[in-house]
């Protein structure tokens, strides 16, 4: 059973959530914000962590970070819950140490399937990587390329958001604005690592 560690400042907010996991089947624990969430991660370690980001005293960014700079929970996942859009300035800044966000209020559905998602894109990860130490391939490119597999995914389904909820044709998007300058830079990156994942894949060998 897949554990999840949900975070938020709210009480009620956090049964809620606790309720909906253990009905899809899921091991919980429950922090009631970030200092908390940090105590229990010295004691445990769960397969993915639900982070709320509008809390108080600490809120989910700060605790993204010290989760992010503890070598301890690094490995872990999050998956951001908050009631606010991302913005492309917060998805650059904070892409790499998440997984995915979910808006709230969230269907029981659209919480399990973006779960699974991180889930079966990191036993995917965990496959190829696997397949690629088969063919010889030095260590360090071994790990570049399940940071791109991971890395290509997330920024495609940021792309894909901030596309469908920004309308780049309308005058009223200004480039003051910075948003249509950080999508192309975002669909840039994407190119950049396609490019690069296709020369490692073109040494990976099964014998």
């Amino acid at each position: 059973m897949n554990t999840i560690l949900v975070v938020d400042d709210s009480r009620d907010v956090v049964d809620i959530f606790v309720k909906m996991l253990e009905k899809g089947g899921y091991g919980t624990f429950a922090a009631h914000g970030g200092e908390e969430c940090l105590e229990i991660l010295k004691e445990v370690a769960p397969d993915l962590i639900l982070l709320d980001i509008m809390m108080e005293p600490m809120d989910g960014w700060e605790t993204l970070e010290k989760i992010k700079n503890n070598v301890a929970t690094v490995p872990i996942p999050v998956l951001i819950l908050t009631s606010k859009q991302l913005t492309p300035a917060e998805m650059e800044k904070y892409g790499d140490d998440i997984e995915d966000y979910v808006l709230k209020p969230v269907t029981d559905f659209e919480m399990y399937t973006a779960i699974e998602h991180v889930f079966h894109r990191r036993q995917t990860i965990r496959s190829e990587v696997d397949r690629a130490m088969k063919s010889g391939v030095d260590s360090g490119v071994v790990n570049e390329y399940a940071l791109l597999l991971r890395s290509i995914d997330i920024n495609k389904q940021f792309l894909n958001i901030f596309e469908t909820r920004y309308d780049l044709n309308n005058s009223n998007i200004h480039s003051s604005d910075n948003i249509c300058q950080a999508l192309k830079k975002l669909d840039a990156t994407i190119r950049v690592q396609k490019t690069r994942l296709q020369e490692i894949e073109g040494k990976i060998r099964i014998p």
